[in-house]
């Protein structure tokens, strides 16, 4: 499951995330963001086959229509993103 908190400002979206363990993203995107992990680990898959492991206190970024990527954890996350 996924919860958030969301605010836009303009074409600007900020969401505070919540995810439960075990979450994965249901579709590959290519809207950019801006993720900050708060707590909890997170995996980014991109859709040349890159990964990233993502911890509290690291960040990572993409550009809008970009390389597709999509999302998972494991242990459940918190996120603070920009997009």
């Amino acid at each position: 499951m996924a919860y958030w908190r969301t605010k836009e400002f303009g074409t600007i979206r900020v969401r505070l995330v919540e995810w439960t363990p075990g979450y994965i993203t249901d579709h590959w995107c290519v809207k950019g963001h801006v993720f900050y992990c708060l707590e909890g680990e997170i995996r980014v898959e991109l859709g040349d086959g890159r990964v990233f492991e993502l911890g509290p206190g690291m960040s990572f970024q993409v550009q809008d229509d970009g390389e597709p990527h999509h999302s998972s954890t494991k242990t459940g996350a918190k996120l603070f993103v920009v997009d």
